[in-house]
């Protein structure tokens, strides 16, 4: 069994406590480095070799601050040796807090308690209750493992990082990417409050998301509950699909899968290196057309940076992605989109002067959130709100230097503002005070410009 590394009672996320320890580790991956794409390779296949020993398997994720003494803790606790009684292998990131909580719960009924864990070059915060550990050198691939292979994904009160984690899954379930998995938030006191931003903001007020993508997440309040809708799935072996050449959940040697990946992650920071320089990110929804008021925002934010000098950067589709191609395109500025393919088939706007795209999610990711100049977050949907808080999740973690991280539109953006003031910093402490103002929240295009006059080419 892992030892605990002696520690502060309090700190703010498994990451922070070193931080000084991985500062090698901001560089973005040098992809001319032989030696470091054979190492993302070999973790890849060390993950999913892992992870396919265990005939089942269910992730528990929340705060790495919830204390002993906190719901979230028995609960997730209860939820491990509820998991551990069905035969679960459970999984977690290894660290404390909820994360501890669920291992040890498994422990406790001898069933696999497994860490998905990240390692830094002179200390690894490893809680003692991990029977199996996979460190991780690298963060996106460790998510890559937390998020997608389980048959069951069990969310607790938790920060930016849970947030993330949470919006990816139902982002990947939401495209296809991945298998329809059990979606579980436990706590109605904290997760209500974010549903209800979902209801109000995503679906009703732009539609870009639906009651069925609503329905992927189930809130219940306890333990049991949760367990119950886990048992009662019928979700099985979901790691891989082997009739499906680009899925990568397959828990086999290195194969040509592996192969695929790291052509993706060279590809994609070759053309960061060769094409990328002075360059804003533009994120929000594919689903509202040019009538629309936050298309024109985005076009004109757009158009505003490029006669400024700048590249915009997008996620290359329909929608404000393609507002803001168009506004770069117009001024004649560099109008750059990061796709995802479908069926191997990207779907691209008109505006794009280049573009890459990807087969993998992650990869895609990776190359839209380095780090740019700045963010600018148009009302979106579960992948907007994933890639928001991977954002403020790597800038907390200080994985990213923090930046200017604009959410345009007060009528979208204000709920979720309330939720992370008043739910994640107020009632639960799942988040620092000095985080809460990570970004600003405009209303205008002059309000963009004005944040973007300040920065530094």
């Amino acid at each position: 069994m892992f030892k605990r590394k002696v520690a502060p009672p309090r700190y703010h996320s498994l990451f922070e406590e070193k931080a000084h320890v991985f500062e090698k580790f901001h560089e973005p991956v040098n992809y001319r480095d032989t030696w470091q794409i054979f190492r993302i390779m070999s973790e890849f296949v060390a993950g999913y070799q892992l992870l396919g020993k265990f005939e089942k398997t269910a992730t528990i994720f929340g705060s790495a601050r919830s204390t002993e003494d906190s719901f979230a803790y028995k609960e997730a606790r209860k939820c491990g040796e509820l998991l551990g009684k069905e035969g679960y292998a459970v999984i977690t990131g290894g660290g404390p807090g909820v994360m501890e909580a669920g291992n040890r719960g498994a422990q406790e009924v001898g069933a696999e308690s497994v860490a998905i864990s990240i390692q830094l070059p002179e200390e690894q915060i490893l809680n003692p209750y991990v029977t199996k550990n996979e460190g991780f050198n690298y963060f996106f691939i460790r998510k890559v493992m937390l998020v997608s292979p389980a048959e069951a994904a069990i969310f607790f009160p938790g920060g930016y990082g849970t947030m993330d984690e949470i919006f990816e899954l139902l982002d990947l379930i939401e495209i296809g990417k991945i298998k329809k998995i059990p979606v579980i938030a436990v706590g109605k006191d904290f997760w209500n409050p974010l549903v209800e931003f979902l209801k109000q903001s995503p679906k009703e007020l732009i539609g870009a998301i639906g009651q069925s993508h609503l329905d992927l997440l189930r809130v219940v309040d306890s333990a049991e509950e949760a367990v119950t809708i886990v048992r009662n799935s019928g979700v099985h072996k979901v790691l891989c699909d082997p009739s499906d050449p680009t899925d990568p959940h397959c828990a086999q040697t290195m194969n040509w899968r592996i192969f695929r990946i790291m052509a993706e992650v060279v590809e994609g920071f070759e053309f960061l290196t060769r094409e990328v320089r002075d360059d804003v990110t533009i994120l929000g929804t594919n689903s509202l057309g040019k009538d629309d008021v936050y298309y024109q925002a985005a076009e004109k934010v757009a158009f505003n940076l490029g006669k400024n000098g700048y590249m915009v950067v997008t996620g290359g589709g329909t929608g404000i992605m393609e507002g803001a191609n168009k506004g770069a395109k117009d001024a004649g500025a560099e109008s750059i989109g990061f796709s995802l393919k479908f069926d191997d088939v990207a779907r691209t706007n008109p505006y794009l002067t280049k573009s890459l795209s990807f087969n993998f999610p992650y990869i895609r990711k990776l190359v839209l959130t380095v780090p740019s100049k700045a963010f600018i977050f148009f009302p979106g949907g579960f992948g907007t709100l994933h890639q928001l808080f991977e954002v403020l999740t790597l800038m907390k973690t200080k994985k990213m230097q923090e930046m200017t991280l604009i959410l345009y539109g007060k009528k979208y953006w204000q709920p979720l503002d309330n939720f992370i003031r008043e739910t994640l910093l107020k009632k639960y402490d799942t988040i620092a005070p000095e985080y809460v103002d990570l970004y600003k929240i405009v209303d205008s295009v002059e309000e963009v410009d004005q944040y973007i006059s300040t920065l530094k080419k």
